[in-house]
């Protein structure tokens, strides 16, 4: 009797177990960064074009330079530089209410004054960015450079 009560008990505790592992990861990290960002609603034009003054633009706003491209924090005129390809992710983790105008960004571009290279660089850099947003279909608000 004593054997058959510890054979129930341990096998409760393997299907816990078993459920236990069968359990589904939080559903953030199983949404796709670019299904993330292609479900936000498309740009409003109304909305865009009624920003007079960039310092009032309330999307995301991008920096394209030589190093990469900087996802700018406009709170803090914070700069997080990132590699071309952690684009997509990154903008993917930012909340909707990120996004008040829809899908688009404002980009501006680093002015190069250093060598060729530089300038072929930012070249390459603004290539992979404006490449990236158009796939995922994120209107481009180009902002010229200061």
């Amino acid at each position: 009797m004593r054997y058959l009560s510890s054979l129930k008990l341990l096998a409760g505790i393997v299907a816990l177990a078993f459920l236990a592992g069968c359990a589904k990861p939080p559903a953030s990290s199983q949404v796709n960064p670019w299904l993330r960002i292609e479900a936000l609603p498309p740009a409003d034009p109304q909305k865009i074009t009624s920003v007079r003054n960039m310092k009032d633009w309330k999307n995301p706003y991008l920096i394209v330079r030589v190093d990469g491209v900087a996802l700018l924090d406009a709170s803090n005129n914070e700069q997080r530089i990132l590699k071309p390809d952690q684009l997509v992710g990154a903008l993917a983790q930012l909340p909707a209410s990120a996004w008040p105008y829809g899908r688009v960004v404002a980009v501006a571009q680093n002015a190069v004054f250093g060598s060729d290279a530089d300038k072929a660089q930012l070249r390459r850099n603004r290539a992979v960015v404006a490449g990236t947003l158009e796939d995922l279909q994120v209107l481009i608000n180009w902002v010229p450079s200061a």
